[in-house]
């Protein structure tokens, strides 16, 4: 990989042309037992942060790696698929699995399953997920409105791990929209029952990835949640955007979702920027293509079956891809590509020697939406607590394996 000392584009809070100071680099991150050296947390992404692309992820740099967002009944009820989400490489540690219910006791089960098999160093519990064919059953990052449900979710989880030493933390939202906020209210909560962290997406359900994140909510949830650390998430899309979240809002790591998508070598930038050093990585393009293939490769080897593999691969074309001149034709067979041979024949045409382009590869990754009306149970909004006619209902929130 190429390395250059110059940023490519201006973080916020940060003047034209300006670095952010060194004095936002932070100490290791320690959640439970856990050290993490470089406070950076791989953010779960469904059909995303398989073992596959967090293997790959870790090759480029350092952090904790959460795997994608499985649900309690699933893992309970041990199918295949939620068994192959949390399957990890035997040198993966920590090992960090991503758990999303709406009952306390499934959750329970769900947690002291993977803490008792000794299949998990760290959970995660999901109140961050926009999506509505969960939140339209009072899951996600609606779930914290019902302030009882919520405290009874996490003070069941941390009490199925605690005996066995694995700490429980907590992903959120700032709540519903901005006139039913909740994260403030829910850090206190989850601070109380014993969570190792709280981190923030900084934005609503309403917002779902639309607009700016609001870093002074992570600020403020830093300033009210003071006894375990408070990570942020929202809108880092290069090492510079994390120093300056920090040096914002005093966080004590970040959380990075999308800006990773077709950049897994973001972390290595990450990992410099947090020791200190202006070194980034800026691939040309056969260097992207390298990549691309090592990914596939890892992609085989977690499906076992190369054309389910390659399908999977499709998506993230076009994040590899971002601002590099590929051509319209050939993006659209990448695209399409159906085995490895076929993947070979199309790096191959690539421009090998292009360099990288700039800011045209950074940025946003995927498409950013508009804000949307969250899809909620009817009546939900009428009480924060929960009433018996919600307790059935929500019991269908657990519709898939993986939500996101």
């Amino acid at each position: 990989m190429t390395t250059t000392t110059s940023a490519t584009g201006t973080p916020r809070g940060a003047a034209a042309g300006a670095v952010p100071e060194r004095t936002s680099v932070l100490p290791p991150l320690r959640i439970g037992p856990l050290t993490i050296d470089t406070p950076v947390v791989l953010a779960p992404m469904a059909g995303v942060t398989n073992r596959a692309f967090r293997r790959l992820c870790r090759e480029h740099g350092a952090g904790l790696y959460v795997a994608e967002m499985v649900t309690s009944r699933a893992l309970v009820e041990r199918t295949p698929e939620s068994l192959r989400i949390i399957r990890h490489d035997e040198d993966e540690r920590p090992r960090s699995v991503q758990v999303y219910g709406v009952d306390p006791a499934t959750v329970g089960a769900a947690v002291r399953m993977l803490a008792e098999e000794d299949r998990a160093d760290h959970v995660d519990l999901n109140f961050g997920c926009p999506v509505p064919k969960v939140t339209r059953k009072g899951g996600g990052a609606v779930l914290p409105w019902k302030r009882d449900l919520f405290t009874a979710i996490v003070r069941a989880a941390v009490a199925a791990a605690a005996p066995h030493g694995v700490p429980v933390t907590v992903k959120m939202r700032k709540g519903i929209d901005e006139d039913h906020l909740t994260y403030l209210e829910a850090g206190l909560i989850a601070q109380d029952a014993g969570v190792a962290s709280v981190a923030l997406h900084a934005r609503t359900a309403a917002d779902h990835y639309s607009g700016t994140a609001d870093w002074e909510a992570i600020a403020r949830l830093k300033q009210t949640v003071t006894d375990v650390p408070v990570l942020g998430n929202g809108d880092i899309w290069s090492a510079e955007d994390a120093l300056a979240m920090v040096a914002q809002t005093g966080c004590d790591g970040v959380v990075v979702g999308r800006g990773c998508q077709g950049r897994p070598w973001l972390f290595a930038d990450l990992a410099a920027a947090f020791h200190g050093s202006d070194v980034r990585i800026r691939p040309g393009l056969g260097e992207v293509a390298s990549v691309v293939r090592r990914h596939a490769e890892l992609m085989v080897e977690e499906f076992g079956e190369e054309g389910r593999a390659l399908r999977e691969m499709r998506k993230h074309m076009a994040w590899y891809f971002k601002g590099y001149a590929v051509g319209g034709e050939l993006r659209a067979q990448l695209a399409l590509v159906g085995s490895l041979d076929e993947l070979d024949d199309l790096l191959g045409r690539l421009d090998h020697e292009q360099p990288y382009p700039g800011e045209a590869a950074e940025g946003q990754r995927g498409r950013a939406g508009s804000p949307k009306r969250p899809h909620l149970p009817e009546g939900w909004l009428d009480s924060r607590e929960l009433d018996d006619a919600f307790r059935q209902a929500l019991r269908e929130a657990e519709l898939s394996v993986s939500g996101g």
